[in-house]
């Protein structure tokens, strides 16, 4: 990554540099410290990391600093932060927008040797990372920021690296009566000079790294999971079902009665072997089975009225026609951003209903080509994707990200 902006710092701001010299505690929210087992995630990591860290997170825990950065820290609270997870997700996601640059301008991300680290964000969406190419020593690793689009003075390029340690940075955030010879490129504040206990984590506690899982599948298991196998075979072994599968309770013949049709065979064979859930943590199936107000009828019902809504008026963009009109969109599944995925309902044999993606974010495009579960394997496997139905990365492993996440009675799909 090539730098736009570079600014070396005055020596005699060193990494001694304490926040607690410029910053004074939130009386509401005190920061609260957290602890950390360094050498075991030192040696998770593969790296040592700097002192100034160390002790900023020894002694004040996971931090909301200046009401503008998050500064996060080797801490888990269950359901809201994984400090490993946190990385990974953060790491990826860098590693994905830096696409759109030029080749030799995109930045390297940790575990590459002297790639990026993250330690914090904004909430600006920035992303704030240690440049861990600058030094075998830590402690003269200096801050790298993925801000979020075009900063001025920046051109059209959102990563500035800037020639000052994790302290430094943060001091010249503050920079009440304290100012660089001239200013080290886009810089986030003034903010204020306080410190918080960060508020979505006010019960977190010691981040334990986690343990080498050999891998899932045998190097042939995992050939015929992603090349060779097909059907329904190959996706259960790609992303093995449930041991309970979850479709509430009530039956197939009643649920077929309240919509006056009945559904494709193999998304009933599908649901009987996987239950409602969730898709590699993005495509949540509705529950077909369950009764009461949360019922497939009333998910269905809900989205199509809204389609129709949106239809009036902007007929370019919601060209189908909604169930339960002849040939109408009824959908069975939704992701996460909003994007739904169903059938057309045309013709008398639900069999042969094509399967069709009503994206959120795009124009509608055509009927999918493949049946449900070919679809969802060459989904899973990175293979296929289609507006709406995003797809994997170009570095990210497929089995690791095949997961079934199975629902009980308590979720809302």
């Amino acid at each position: 990554m090539r730098p736009v902006v570079r600014q070396h710092a005055p020596e005699d701001l060193a990494v001694t540099l304490d926040i607690s010299a410029f910053t004074d505690p939130d009386p509401e929210r005190p920061p609260a410290p957290v602890a950390v087992d360094w050498a075991a995630v030192e040696q998770w990591l593969g790296l040592r990391l700097p002192d100034d860290y160390k002790r900023l997170a020894d002694v004040h825990g996971p931090l909301d600093f200046g009401e503008f950065i998050w500064i996060h820290v080797p801490c888990v609270e269950e359901g809201r932060f994984s400090y490993g997870e946190w990385l990974r997700d953060t790491h990826r996601e860098a590693r994905i927008d830096a696409r759109d640059l030029p080749e030799d301008g995109r930045p390297l991300l940790h575990p590459a040797p002297g790639g990026l680290l993250a330690w914090g964000c904004t909430r600006g969406s920035d992303v704030l990372f240690w440049d861990t190419s600058v030094s075998d020593d830590p402690n003269r690793w200096t801050v790298v920021v993925s801000h979020c689009g075009a900063v001025p003075g920046s051109g059209l390029q959102p990563w500035h690296r800037y020639d000052l340690t994790l302290t430094e940075y943060l001091r010249h955030t503050v920079r009440e009566g304290w100012e660089l010879p001239s200013p080290p490129g886009p810089l986030i504040g003034p903010l204020p000079g306080t410190v918080a206990r960060t508020a979505f984590l006010p019960d977190a506690g010691p981040w334990t790294p986690p343990e080498p899982v050999p891998p899932r599948l045998t190097a042939a298991e995992r050939r015929i999971a992603l090349e060779t196998g097909t059907g329904p075979a190959a996706l259960r072994l790609l992303c093995p079902p449930p041991e309970h599968p979850y479709l509430g309770g009530g039956t197939w013949d009643g649920l077929f009665a309240e919509l006056g049709t009945r559904l494709p065979r193999e998304y009933v064979t599908l649901m009987d072997r996987y239950g409602a859930g969730c898709w590699t943590e993005w495509l949540r199936f509705f529950t077909p089975l369950r009764t009461g107000e949360r019922r497939f009828v009333h998910h269905v019902e809900e989205t199509t009225d809204a389609y129709r809504q949106l239809k009036d008026g902007s007929e370019d963009w919601y060209p189908l026609t909604a169930w339960p009109a002849a040939g109408g969109f009824l959908p069975f599944a939704v992701s996460i951003d909003g994007d739904y995925l169903g059938w057309l309902t045309e013709g008398d044999d639900p069999d042969a209903w094509p399967l069709i993606v009503w994206p959120r974010h795009a124009r509608q495009g055509p009927p999918l080509d493949g049946g449900l579960v070919d679809t969802l394997l060459a989904w899973q496997r990175g293979t296929f994707s289609t507006a709406g139905l995003a797809g994997l990365d170009e570095e990210d492993d497929p089995v690791e990200f095949a997961v079934f996440r199975a629902w009980d009675d308590r979720a809302y799909w």
